[in-house]
Order: C-alpha cells, then structure tokens, then sequence
C-alpha cells in the first residue's frame, strides 16, 4: 500500500489517494508495476546511489547494493530495512503494510484541504478491491466521517460481492480497455466478459459513474474501437461520462527500480490531433467527457 496525500488528478478537488496492492490484470503497459502483487517491495535507484555500503549492515539476508543485479534482487524480501537507512534515498518502500485506523488517522490530517477543495479520499491500486475486505471496513469508516469518496478500478471482480463497497462511493472510475475481447486478453491477460458486465451493473450504484480509456497506439487507439466503447456505455450508462486518457511513460523508471523489462516500444502515445478526433467520436456518439488530469 502506499498513501499519495495532495493528490488531483484522481476526482474533485484536493485527495488523498490510497494505493492497494494486488490485480487480477497484467496490462503489458502497466504504469504502476509494483501494485500488481502484495509482496513487499524495495526500488533501487542505481543513479542517485554513491555505494556507501550502509544499506548492506541492515540487510537481514546479506544482500547487497545493487538490488537490480538478479542475484540480489532473487534474495531481496523487500523487507525495506535498507530503504529506512540510505542517505541518499536511492532505495525506496514500495509496498508498506498499514491497517485500517493508521491511514484514517492519517488521512483525517488533511480534511481541511479536502473540505475546502471539494476533494476527499481515492482509492486505486493495483485494484483496490483485490482487498475487499480491508477496503469494505476502510471505506465505511471513512464514508461515516462524511469524506467524499472515490474508487479507481479495473472492473474486474465479483459485483455482488463489492456492491456494499461501490454503494459509498460518491465517484467511480472505471477502466474499459478494450472492447475486442481476444485483444482484451492478449494485452491484459484477462477477457473483457465480466468487466463489460460490471459497466452495465454500475446503473444499479448511485453515484457519479467515469468509464476511462487508456488510449493507446498499438492497442486500442482505433475510432472502431472508441466508437464501439462510446455506443456500449452510452447504451447501458446514459448518464455516464467518459474520460480518455493518452498513454505515457511515467512509470517506466518504476520498471527499471524494481528490475523489470520496461513495456515494449510499440506502445505509443497518440498525437495531440489523433486525441482531438478520438475525443470527437465520443461527443458525437452524445456522451460527456471529462478531464482530470
């Protein structure tokens, strides 16, 4: 888990953004890689560290500096013990353990901002509901202290099951990557069945509903595609908005502090221009976008 405070590109006004580890998706060009599992994890900045060596007389498995090496990185239980003494910060906690009354303590620190922005708390991931019974508890909680609440998620889970959790929410966005359901597979991992199912369950939560696009050249970044996504959701979501959001590239050095092969190349971000038309395909189809990034 990791907690992004004076967040606001993920609702209304100023957030406190939850980070929960763990998804069902393996998206080939994931942007957060160390969500995608709960196992403790410990980045390694190789070009920030001047080898002082410090880290080594706290490893309880006798690692050494470079955890990128893949013998180290083998050994490593990213336990972050290194992380806590490097002077540098060239090693980092990716993944810290917390429980429900710390981030509530924590987060009330900041309901001012909330309360005078409009914002107020967002969870996101990984997939937050991978951890439905942490977040059930978390969010009632949170949603009996009157904080505005949020959820960011992939739709891939069992509606039933997180219908409680889904009914606090004051706003939910929810990911549709691809309407082809053999693409939807090969670049996620997963098929796109109960997603699309979920999209159309979400008419029975009252709260404001986002469906989000990944746009990305050499996945889904076709006008066949977005028109075929815009028609499903304005089909089964009339109320619903939609946001699309071009491909980027910020989580790459993620991939290389954590020892990962960086996403392929031929995943590209579209033009200014191409994002201009796509955006147009989507308005003409009579469905409101929106833009918080």
């Amino acid at each position: 888990m990791q907690i992004q405070p004076f967040s606001v590109n993920d609702g209304e006004g100023i957030r406190t953004t939850i980070f929960m580890a763990g998804c069902p998706l393996r998206c080939k060009w994931c942007s957060n890689p160390e969500g995608m599992t709960q196992k403790p994890k410990t980045a390694f900045y190789e070009k920030v560290c001047i080898g002082c060596g410090i880290c080594t007389t706290v490893c309880h498995l006798h690692g050494g500096i470079n955890l990128n090496e893949a013998k180290q990185r083998k050994i490593c239980d990213g336990c972050g013990s290194c992380a806590d003494v490097c002077p540098r910060h060239a090693k980092k906690r990716m993944i810290i353990e917390k429980d429900v009354s710390q981030i509530v303590e924590e987060v009330k620190k900041h309901s001012l901002f909330y309360r005078q922005s409009g914002g107020g708390i967002t969870f996101s991931g990984g997939e937050a509901t991978m951890q439905k019974e942490f977040l059930e508890e978390l969010s009632l909680q949170l949603y009996d202290l009157g904080f505005h609440l949020t959820i960011e998620t992939c739709g891939y889970f069992c509606f039933d099951d997180v219908k409680s959790i889904l009914n606090r929410m004051d706003m939910i966005f929810m990911d549709l990557k691809h309407m082809d359901n053999e693409k939807h597979l090969f670049f996620t991992g997963v098929d796109n069945k109960k997603i699309l199912e979920n999209i159309k369950r979400l008419e029975e939560i009252n709260a404001e509903i986002i469906i989000r696009i990944p746009v990305i050249k050499g996945v889904n970044a076709d006008k066949e595609n977005i028109e075929k996504s815009g028609v499903f959701v304005h089909k089964y979501l009339p109320k619903a908005k939609m946001e699309l959001l071009p491909y980027h590239k910020f989580g790459f050095g993620k991939y290389e502090a954590l020892g990962l092969k960086v996403p392929e190349e031929s995943f590209q971000t579209p033009t200014e221009q191409e994002m201009k038309e796509l955006k147009k395909v989507i308005q003409n189809i009579g469905i409101t976008l929106v833009n918080f990034q």
